[in-house]
């Protein structure tokens, strides 16, 4: 049930942080450079970064909650 809800958890986050940075690339892309390029590498890495990190602080704190 833990190995279900990480998975759940990790996928949402990646999504939301995945979306999240590509718009931020392609807005700093824009209005520093003049060009829209998306950063592709970097959103794929802060998605992966942070899906691992939020799941794994949340069982964290209910561990040491219960």
């Amino acid at each position: 049930m833990k190995i279900l809800t990480f998975l759940r958890d990790f996928v949402i986050t990646c999504v939301i942080t995945f979306i999240i940075s590509t718009i931020v690339s392609y807005l700093y892309s824009l209005i520093v450079h003049g060009t829209g390029t998306i950063d592709w590498e970097a959103s794929i890495r802060f998605a992966i970064i942070f899906g691992i990190i939020f799941p794994s602080v949340r069982i964290i704190e209910k561990r040491q909650k219960d």
